[in-house]
């Protein structure tokens, strides 16, 4: 045992947008398809209340169309549309790092993210990593003391970014490495570093996602 504490993700309502949202960016949910409310609320076990509000916050980013029937439709998705998305992203991002680095905040739950994450990969159980990735992310959300950034990216957030040219036991591999270089320059309390290396960490996601429009 080595004493982690739990780690802590999204409420409800985004982690059904995040799903959703990645389903859409990687194609797993097509062009034109319809979304039932309670269809989707049974297919990810939550109630239909949550995904109402995710259906909202999907609407709000123009990746789907609201019905009147309480459905929705799913709207295109092109490269321009993927690399708004995440430079976005990583500039709001960057800033949370910024932030945490000027507030000298307590980086503890940060840390245990990513030792939770180095536990399940000596694991071989990459299919934990998801969980420990959102929460590393949200983490240094919280920790910018910016309640405003909190929000604005936990409904961005859309999971894991994985492309067409890696395993899932490769993906969080790169993944965690470049996580322990984030939490070294907050550790050094080093703010150009930390934004480089965050801004840097969101791109190479961007890129790997964009294997699936090419």
């Amino acid at each position: 045992m080595l004493g982690l504490k739990p780690i802590q993700l999204l409420p409800a309502r985004e982690r059904v947008a995040s799903a959703l949202r990645k389903a859409i960016i990687s194609k797993q949910i097509s062009e034109g398809e319809v979304l039932a409310l309670e269809t989707t609320a049974q297919e990810l076990g939550v109630s239909v209340t949550p995904v109402r509000e995710a259906f909202q916050i999907l609407s709000r980013d123009g990746l789907i169309d609201l019905k009147q029937n309480k459905g929705a439709v799913v709207l295109g998705v092109n490269e321009t549309t993927i690399r708004e998305h995440y430079q976005v992203r990583a500039a709001l991002e960057s800033e949370a790092c910024v932030l945490c680095c000027e507030n000298e905040v307590d980086l503890d739950a940060i840390r245990n993210c990513v030792e939770s994450a180095q536990e399940a990969l000596d694991q071989d159980n990459a299919g934990d990593y998801s969980n420990y990735n959102q929460s590393f992310h949200y983490e240094i959300w919280k920790a910018s003391g910016n309640e405003k950034l909190k929000n604005m990216l936990s409904e961005l957030w859309n999971g894991l970014s994985m492309g067409v040219k890696s395993t899932a036991q490769e993906y969080a591999t790169k993944s965690l490495t470049e996580h322990k270089e984030i939490l070294e320059a907050l550790e050094k309390r080093d703010r150009d570093l930390a934004r480089k290396r965050m801004h840097r960490h969101i791109i190479r996601s961007m890129e790997d996602v964009l294997t699936r429009y090419r």
